[in-house]
């Protein structure tokens, strides 16, 4: 089986078809945050600062870090946030730019392992990311398009998948470091999409044996209820093989499905994690008086 292992400087998240769903939270990204984008290019992090402390708390298993602000200077501010949110926390990050510069600059200050998000299989992408994954010791988020746009066969999108495993194996990036996003269409613009996605997944952990990710919300863009769709998106992918997501953790219908399909996958052992989340504690004394009821049973029997 496939393991991914990303890593800070003090901690290691394993992505893997056998293990529990990995979050990377996806709060950290100023793309539709007006405020956020003003705040960061002026050099104002104290909202970052709250969106990982709360995405934490919800429950994310690593944080993806963006800085694309419009006439900004991103590598700079790229890599300020990259260590600014490291030294908040232990857990791992994936740098995500579209600027080749800028995805530098984050790993350049990077403590650990990272994951880059991204390539694509256009060969200009694939001949300036590749380099800097392998100099870097980084895993990669392939996403599964390239010069000819995104195609609405599965077949195509997955070919585009193996040609950037290939190329990645050509730098001495192996599989186990490529984490393929079959890309996530709107289901109420592409009524396949969902069905494309799940298809794509399951063929991926067989075929090409590689983990997989996705920007989870786009599936739900432009319908009411976003987080009901998105549940149940969850749920499904993870059936068809999904191993991460990045997702908005403060979304508790989204963390519920994303744990209940752990349970159902057989990833939560026990479902010790689902327990110690949900199960009800007894109301103050409540407990004790039941106890004390089993000890004088236990004691009369034995007598």
């Amino acid at each position: 089986m496939t393991d991914t292992v990303i890593s800070s400087h003090k901690k290691e998240v394993v992505i893997g078809f056998e293990r529990p769903f990995v979050v990377i939270g996806e709060r950290i990204n100023p793309t539709g945050r007006k405020l956020l984008a003003a705040e960061m290019a002026a050099g104002d992090f104290s909202r970052v600062i709250s969106d990982v402390q709360a995405q934490l708390e919800a429950g994310a298993h690593m944080l993806d870090v963006n800085a694309g602000i419009p006439l900004a200077d991103e590598p700079a501010i790229l890599a300020e946030t990259v260590k600014l949110v490291q030294s908040l926390t232990d857990v791992p990050l994936s740098i995500d730019s579209s600027i080749v510069a800028a995805l530098e600059a984050g790993l350049s200050v990077y403590k650990g392992k990272a994951l880059v998000n991204s390539v694509t299989g256009e060969e200009d992408r694939l001949e300036s990311v590749l380099p800097l994954v392998k100099k870097y010791g980084a895993a990669v988020v392939a996403i599964s398009n390239d010069e000819t746009g995104i195609s609405q066969d599965p077949n195509v999108r997955f070919e585009i998948a193996r040609k950037i495993v290939n190329r990645a194996a050509d730098y001495g990036i192996p599989a186990c470091d490529v984490v393929v996003d079959p890309l996530v269409m709107p289901i109420g613009a592409v009524s396949t999409s969902g069905r494309q996605v799940f298809e794509l997944c399951h063929r991926l952990q067989k075929e090409l044996k590689v983990n997989t990710t996705c920007g989870a919300s786009n599936v739900s863009f432009g319908l009411p209820n976003r987080n009901g769709v998105n549940a149940a998106f969850m749920s499904m992918a993870i059936a068809s093989g999904m191993t991460s997501a990045i997702t908005n953790p403060l979304h508790t219908e989204i963390m519920t499905a994303i744990m209940g399909a752990d349970v159902l996958m057989g990833h939560d052992q026990d479902c010790m994690r689902w327990i110690r989340k949900f199960r009800e504690v007894p109301p103050a004394g409540e407990g004790g008086e039941a106890r004390g009821r089993r000890e004088t049973r236990r004691r009369r029997v034995e007598a």
